[in-house]
């Protein structure tokens, strides 16, 4: 059934990738080789801009939004499979993994930022970041209510 807890905690999920895809995901601001200098994250493109707001630099980072895409997918998908108990609990921890490697290439990424501009602060992580999280804690939501409903499931089975 599609009106259970889960469901909805799934959603959720699919909003937290929507959200992670249509905004930023980190900013650095001033400590570059030149001072003002910028950069801002999202989930298609790293630009690098001056004092003036020129953009001096930029690149693509595409796979950032593949995988908050293919993260959001996997949540839909799993949504349809409430006959499938073990399939729902298998295709949301395969979207727990995509969700930690989004999370880690993120780190690594402004890490390595910072690292080459030799950053005095590690800049300041957006929304589009902390949406990625709060997915992950919708997607152990919704892990957690599929387990409760399996074994109610079971016990049900059990007593006939």
């Amino acid at each position: 059934m599609i009106q259970r807890i889960q469901s909805i905690f799934m959603l959720m999920v699919v909003v937290a990738m929507g959200v992670t895809i249509g905004t930023p995901l980190w900013e650095q601001a001033g400590p570059g080789s030149e001072i003002g200098d910028s950069w801002s994250l999202t989930a298609f493109m790293l630009d690098h801009t001056n004092a003036s707001g020129e953009l001096i630099e930029t690149s693509s980072n595409w796979y950032f939004a593949a995988l908050a895409s293919f993260a959001g997918l996997l949540a839909l998908i799993s949504i349809f499979q409430y006959k499938n108990r073990g399939r729902q609990m298998f295709l949301n921890m395969i979207n727990s993994l995509v969700m930690v490697v989004l999370v880690a290439a993120v780190f690594l990424t402004t890490n390595g930022i910072n690292s080459d501009i030799n950053a005095v602060s590690g800049g300041t992580y957006k929304i589009g970041f902390w949406a990625v999280l709060a997915g992950m804690v919708f997607n152990m939501l919704a892990n957690r209510f599929i387990r409760k409903d399996e074994a109610l499931v079971r016990s049900v089975d059990r007593i006939r």
